[in-house]
């Protein structure tokens, strides 16, 4: 058994629009955008949806939305989620990139919210 909960909504924007494009939601959305300590191609819309991520993050890759699925077992995870259908197209520091049917981008990454957030809002999988 294994648990796993949407966690975050990012917003892909080019490396060199980054910036702005974090300014404008920041703005448009009343937060304050701030980059974690270590991960600075991401810039996350402080406290902009209750118990969820969102986040701007610097891609050298399309303009898009993704959104990520955090999971106590990342590996288990992929696995159902391939089994619904989704295509791994890469992996990269223990984060899998998955292709849902229909095109959309999804992450699977390991747990990085508050254990009780994760708690009380993670599906049990068996």
């Amino acid at each position: 058994m294994h648990r796993s909960r949407l966690s975050t909504i990012l917003i892909d924007a080019p490396s060199d629009q980054a910036d702005a494009s974090a300014s404008f939601w920041s703005s448009a959305l009343g937060v304050p955008a701030q980059s974690p300590p270590g991960e600075p191609q991401f810039r996350t819309l402080q406290d902009c949806v209750p118990n969820l991520v969102v986040a701007v993050q610097s891609v050298e890759d399309s303009v898009r939305y993704h959104v990520d699925i955090e999971t106590d077992d990342v590996q288990a995870e992929v696995a159902r989620l391939t089994a619904l259908g989704a295509v791994e197209v890469s992996s990269w520091q223990g984060c899998h990139t998955l292709r849902a049917p229909g095109g959309h981008l999804l992450c699977v990454i390991p747990v990085h919210s508050d254990e009780q957030i994760f708690g009380a809002l993670s599906r049990t999988w068996s």
